[in-house]
């Protein structure tokens, strides 16, 4: 079976695994490599960005091997390469947890229950809960919504239609390691250099075609456009910024604005300043729009993986 139709067909099977099964409790692919990392990094750790180059080639290079040995042991067998396929992208995505965290919030705030959507709150996104209104919690919700489509599904279907079963792996163990150690504390300001500057390079492409298709998806693919192109570039990171913005155009909402993280208090520009606020509704209409998105991107790898190889027999 030709590798366009491996991954067609396997990233479909593991994308609806993952609808059907979600996450696991324990044991998840995602944690045994954090925790792999987490052992290279007590072994690695100096207050040095050469040092964090290291341990970022270390792991991304461990994860991107492993496939690429898996992915040649399989090959001669075309069930087994989709199942493979199918595993690796079930591994590497998180629609389905990303739906139903959000969708717990939104249910307790559309029930007035403020303080249980604050409980829950840190399980999606790592602001400050306390800081919140439920206004505040609807919009943390929703651009974490919009920035985990890029980056738990989009961007790993990005790179599994460039580089296989290699390429979802390595594209995960990248943002797991940013996740880690790619923050600015005073621990990781340098050590995490490498993985957050190798984070931002690696979700280029899946951010600007989760842009793409929010415009496309988006009840106001005008709104979307123009909120991208306006305000897209103040956001602070380069990925988050398109994807946010795009979605808080296809809503009609304003995203952006005063956060608090871990204490640290933030003045983000606000994205599509002519939007609304965020009401606790919105979450759902985010989660159908997320949804839409990852349909979407599947049908743009199958395309991008045919034409790849159409590209390397030419």
């Amino acid at each position: 079976m030709r590798a366009d139709r491996v991954f067609a067909y396997g990233a479909a099977a593991g994308l609806i695994g993952d609808l059907l099964l979600g996450d696991p409790r324990r044991g998840h692919p995602v944690a045994v490599f954090g925790r792999a990392a987490g052992a290279v990094e007590r072994v690695l750790w100096r207050d040095h960005r050469g040092w964090g180059a290291l341990h970022t080639a270390v792991c991304v290079g461990g994860a991107v091997g492993l496939g690429a040995v898996a992915q040649h042991v399989v090959r001669p067998s075309r069930t087994a390469s989709v199942a493979l396929t199918a595993a690796a992208t079930w591994a590497v995505v998180g629609g389905t947890s990303l739906v139903r965290e959000a969708r717990v919030i939104g249910r307790a705030l559309e029930a007035g229950d403020v303080e249980a959507a604050r409980e829950r709150l840190p399980h999606l996104c790592g602001r400050d809960p306390q800081a919140l209104d439920a206004d505040g919690i609807a919009r943390a919700v929703v651009e974490s919504v919009a920035e985990n489509t890029s980056d738990a599904v989009v961007g790993a279907l990005v790179w599994g239609a460039v580089g296989g079963v290699p390429g979802l792996l390595g594209f995960r163990a990248v943002n797991t390691l940013d996740a880690m150690v790619g923050h600015k504390s005073a621990r990781y300001r340098r050590f995490g250099w490498g993985s957050a500057r190798l984070d931002d390079l690696a979700g280029w492409p899946g951010a600007r075609l989760t842009a793409v298709l929010a415009t496309l998806a988006g009840e106001d693919p005008r709104g979307a456009v123009r909120a991208w192109r306006e305000d897209a570039g103040r956001h602070p990171s380069p990925n988050a910024g398109p994807v946010e913005a795009s979605f808080a155009g296809a809503l009609g909402v304003r995203l952006g604005g005063t956060l608090s993280y871990g204490g640290r208090v933030e003045h983000r520009p606000v994205l599509n300043r002519e939007g609304r606020a965020v009401a606790p509704y919105d979450i759902e209409r985010a989660v159908r729009l997320s949804r839409r998105v990852g349909l979407l991107a599947l049908g743009a790898g199958a395309v991008a993986a045919r034409l790849i190889r159409k590209g390397r027999r030419a």
